[in-house]
């Protein structure tokens, strides 16, 4: 097997913010795993903010290549735990060459990843389309240009509950709204009063990653669901949301890939909790990944790829926020 890597610049259709900031353009590293005649693709986004960039992951790679490539394994995560001890301490790696093993798996095999893991994509959630944080004139302009059933609103602005009041008036679609941290406590309870009247269903975030005190006062008293996002990055994070948040959001990149996103869908399925997959910033490689697992999901956030200009790859698309799966096996993406 050969390991091969590619940084590619994604570039935003528009200026995306949220509540930490806002990007142009967003980096993503692919790994590309060649075996015999099958060549599998997997992708993270890296998060500066994590201290993850192109540079490291590549370095990692580099460091742990011999290895990489000479593995022997029958099943993607045998192939993941062989090499947890090695890079583990770089999820994004991990998840990079855990998505690339389970689309050879797929192949050699004949059949979509999804089929191999036993599940029925006949019926899968809608994916909503996300509004970053902008003046409201602008926000509804994007909201139109695309006719989803389910938006999902950037907020932890001054002027949150005038932003949603304003998208509502424009349509009957589902929203969620995704604070990114950027509320209190007082702000999250008076908020999900307000946000309830409007027709959103469940808030995404609004404490600081480690406020699970802040938490415990929100759950007993909002009028919303709660799902965690900076909370749950890794498998370990899901017990600790437990009874805390109404669900949890997971993301490929953060937490190492498919393999420990299948047992963190677990833990938060026996705890009666919510699972949402959320992305990043990625091409289509990352989206046909999520893509997999949507039998398994209640939520999903998968329109990464509709927010850039340039995607690099092609496989799983959304049309009006329905998922339309590619004929090919594996994940079903190809770097075009």
């Amino acid at each position: 097997m050969k390991i091969k890597t590619h940084t590619i610049s994604l570039k935003s259709k528009y200026p995306f913010r949220i509540a930490h900031g806002v990007r142009n353009e967003t980096d993503t590293f692919i790994v590309e795993l060649s075996y015999k005649k099958f060549t599998g693709f997997g992708e993270a986004t890296p998060v500066p903010y994590y201290g993850i960039t192109p540079e490291v992951m590549n370095s990692v790679i580099a460091e742990n290549k011999e290895m990489i490539e000479n593995i022997i394994w029958e099943h993607p995560g045998k192939y993941w735990e062989a090499l947890n001890p090695f890079i583990g301490h770089n999820h994004f790696v991990q998840c990079a060459i855990d998505i690339a093993a389970y689309d050879i798996w797929g192949q050699k095999n004949g059949k979509p990843v999804h089929k191999m893991l036993g599940l029925d994509n006949s019926k899968v959630p809608f994916s909503d389309y996300t509004l970053g944080i902008d003046e409201i004139p602008m926000m509804i302009e994007k909201m139109k240009e695309f006719d989803f059933p389910i938006y999902k609103i950037k907020l932890g602005t001054l002027n949150d509950i005038e932003i949603v009041k304003a998208l509502r008036n424009e349509t009957e679609a589902i929203f969620r709204v995704d604070a990114n941290t950027g509320w209190t406590v007082e702000e999250t309870i008076k908020n999900s009063e307000e946000l309830s009247n409007l027709g959103v269903e469940f808030i995404e975030q609004p404490l600081k990653s480690d406020d699970f005190e802040g938490m415990k006062e929100v759950i007993k008293h909002t009028k919303l669901p709660i799902i965690a996002d900076e909370s749950c990055v890794v498998e370990a994070d899901v017990e600790r949301c437990i009874g805390h948040f109404s669900g949890v959001n997971i993301k490929l990149a953060k937490c190492g890939g498919i393999t420990p996103a299948i047992r963190m869908i677990k833990t938060a399925r026996a705890a009666k909790m919510k699972v949402m997959m959320g992305c990043m910033t990625e091409s289509s490689i990352g989206i046909s990944a999520i893509a997999q697992l949507l039998p398994l999901l209640d939520y999903v956030d998968m329109d990464g790829a509709m927010l850039i200009s340039n995607d690099p790859a092609e496989g799983v698309k959304l049309e009006n926020g329905k998922v339309i799966y590619c004929d090919r096996n594996g994940i079903g993406a190809i770097l075009r």
